[in-house]
């Protein structure tokens, strides 16, 4: 029996160890096709810009020994995601993996996040896709930095991608959104959630310079359990340290009755 194809991709870039942390756990289960932006891409959500170029770049990687051939690519995560899927594997994967990413991704604020946007690009593939952040300080949300434990990360992404390999999602559910608290051990507990309606993530107005034009947007977590249901991503993460589950869909249709919204507006 052939083993199962995994695409592995994430938005902090080819260098990124959580991605390595990904694929070393990942190829216990099957092939790792590791397919990820060239440059840091944090925040891309599922954009595709005019703008990218598409260069891929084969590229040789050791990993604790071990001899991994990978592509990078000129483009966004979602790009990447497409790039592997139309021209650097054989055939479409059995499952898409984004991350692990460095911090957290919750609330109403997912589809600014890169990590999300390449899996529900999977998931607009028809392929199952897991999209997994490891919580960190925002100080290491855009570095490579190796004071990052991922072990408790990557043991919660081989559980959950074993689980898309031999299991099925059900109707509605496209893509599993994995938080993991950053004092995660293997033996924390998981709970399945929803999002928080919390603005996880505030925006900072640009702290600019007399005389440089540049003026980046930056951004605070300005989070208070206390205002949320305990089923939520960001409670569960934050208040409980436990790691977070949310399924997610494609269909951003509002959940109200549709016979009653039009009676509204007529």
């Amino acid at each position: 029996m052939s083993k199962p194809q995994i695409l592995l991709t994430n938005d902090d870039g080819i260098q990124s160890p959580g991605l390595w942390a990904a694929a070393e756990v990942l190829s216990t289960l099957g092939f790792v096709h590791v397919v990820a932006p060239r440059d840091q891409f944090s925040g891309a959500g599922r954009s595709m810009p005019s703008t990218s170029d598409g260069i891929i770049t084969e590229q040789q990687v050791t990993i604790h020994a071990k001899e991994w051939t990978v592509y990078s690519v000129g483009g966004t995560p979602a790009q990447a995601v497409l790039h592997g899927i139309l021209e650097i594997l054989p055939s479409p994967p059995d499952i898409v993996v984004s991350g692990i990413n460095y911090g957290e991704n919750m609330g109403i604020a997912i589809t600014v996040s890169g990590t999300v946007g390449a899996a529900l690009e999977a998931a607009a593939q028809g392929i199952p896709a897991l999209a997994v952040s490891l919580e960190t300080d925002i100080a290491n949300h855009l570095t490579y930095s190796a004071e990052i434990d991922f072990s408790a990360a990557a043991h919660f992404t081989q559980k959950f991608a074993r689980w898309l390999l031999e299991g099925s999602l059900p109707s509605d559910v496209d893509v599993l959104k994995l938080d993991i608290p950053q004092i995660a051990t293997p033996k924390t507990p998981w709970q399945v959630t929803r999002l928080t309606r919390q603005a996880y993530f505030t925006a900072l107005p640009p702290q600019r310079v007399p005389g440089d034009r540049s003026g980046p947007l930056g951004y605070k977590i300005e989070y208070d359990p206390n205002l949320d249901p305990p089923d939520t991503d960001a409670y569960v993460v934050r208040k409980s340290q436990q790691v977070s589950v949310t399924p997610l869909s494609l269909d951003l249709t509002s959940r109200v009755n549709l016979r009653d919204f039009k009676k509204l507006l007529e």
